[in-house]
């Protein structure tokens, strides 16, 4: 059984929208032994914060940028995740998986009922459930939600970022991370490549390369990482520096301080 202290439920709210957010947070207030610890806007900073604080629930939203809710699961790990609640937009095979397998979920707008009744069976399930009951829940929504080609097939446990969220109009995608040809940091956005198009998301080089398959990605300069697959010749430059060729032709800068380990990489 998992114990909880008298204090009540400890929960942190992950979604990119900060309305969604604050919204939850109002709500939540409202419901006696319910205490929001923290919030967080996109997923890195979210399996950060779950493994550092270790909430008893956990309102996760579904599209968020970089890493999605279900690669949030996936990086803490089933058997790690507190209680989740969904938190996503009206989608109709989602739902019926959430339906299936998940604590529970609520819909964007938010009904202040619909989250009562979330915590109502979250708090159920946690006094009633053994932890490893919620961890086989999880790993079902991962199981169902599995897609060919999409790196969630059964007996794939690569503890690698598979997809990365990206917006799309008005709305989000999941862009593989073998579609991605390079990356470049934008301040506080990183840039990815992929054939004609890019995208931004959130966050810094460093932290989504710690996220990715150094099999798969390396970084050729402070501010750029390439896909090893995508390298078709790395030329010598000047003073040490080199030039990495893509398939495609584009011309990337190498430096020097990088260009001996993109070399072993690709060996």
């Amino acid at each position: 059984m998992v114990d909880r202290n008298a204090d009540g439920l400890r929960a942190v709210l992950v979604d990119d929208d900060p309305g969604a957010r604050d919204a939850l947070r109002f709500a939540l207030e409202r419901i006696p032994q319910v205490r929001v610890i923290a919030d967080f806007g996109d997923g890195h900073d979210a399996v950060r914060g779950i493994r550092e604080l270790r909430p008893d629930l956990v309102f996760l939203g579904i599209a968020l940028p970089g890493m999605d809710g279900i690669a949030v699961v996936e990086r803490v790990g089933p058997d790690r995740m507190p209680p989740v609640i969904f938190v996503m937009a009206w989608d109709r095979h989602a739902v019926r998986t959430f339906e299936l397998h998940a604590i529970d979920y609520v819909l964007k707008p938010f009904e202040d009922s619909r989250i009562v009744d979330a915590v109502s069976r979250a708090r159920r399930a946690i006094t009633c459930e053994r932890e490893a009951d919620i961890a086989a829940r999880l790993r079902a929504v991962l199981a169902t939600l599995a897609r060919p080609g999409s790196g969630h097939e059964d007996g794939d446990h690569s503890p690698y970022l598979r997809r990365f969220s990206v917006r799309d109009g008005d709305g989000f995608r999941f862009l593989p991370v073998t579609e991605v040809d390079w990356i470049e940091a934008e301040r506080n956005y990183v840039r990815l490549n992929a054939g004609t198009t890019s995208f931004l998301v959130r966050g810094n080089l460093s932290r989504v390369l710690d996220e990715l398959d150094p099999r798969r990605f390396a970084r050729i300069h402070r501010s750029v990482a390439v896909n090893l697959d995508r390298v078709l010749a790395v030329e010598p430059g000047p003073g040490g520096d080199g030039t990495a060729v893509l398939r495609d032709g584009r011309r990337l800068r190498v430096s020097r301080t990088h260009r001996r380990r993109l070399l072993q990489a690709l060996s």
